[in-house]
């Protein structure tokens, strides 16, 4: 049974960095894509990046760009999202997914969500 777990969020300064992780249990994490996604308040998920088993990063905002990046680490099994210069605009819950397959797909198509993790960016 695929679980994903993620960690790390806080309340952070406008400017500041945070490193979000998520554990993938039940599967290896070697030949998936995984994706983090962000709910703010009173908005709907939307995708932000994505990591594929074997190629660089999908971005599917462009807010985003030039201050997010993410890793993986296929020997502990967990995916980061290293998030610098935040804005007030990033609050929101963050969440890690995946649809099983080895390339990023569309946002819509995946299947496993975590729990999320809150960010909140607030001077």
């Amino acid at each position: 049974q695929v679980q994903l777990v993620e960690s790390g969020g806080d309340l952070v300064q406008p400017g500041g960095s945070l490193r979000l992780s998520c554990v993938l249990s039940g599967e290896t994490l070697d030949f998936y894509a995984m994706g983090w996604f962000r709910q703010a308040p009173g908005k709907e998920r939307e995708g932000v990046l994505c990591i594929s088993s074997h190629d660089g990063p999908t971005y599917y905002v462009d807010s985003v760009k030039g201050r997010f990046s993410v890793s993986r680490d296929n020997a502990k099994n967990t995916v980061y999202l290293q998030m610098n210069s935040l804005k007030l605009e990033d609050t929101g819950v963050y969440y890690c997914a995946t649809d099983l397959s080895s390339w990023c797909p569309r946002t819509y198509e995946y299947d496993f969500f975590g729990q999320g993790t809150q960010v909140t960016v607030s001077s």
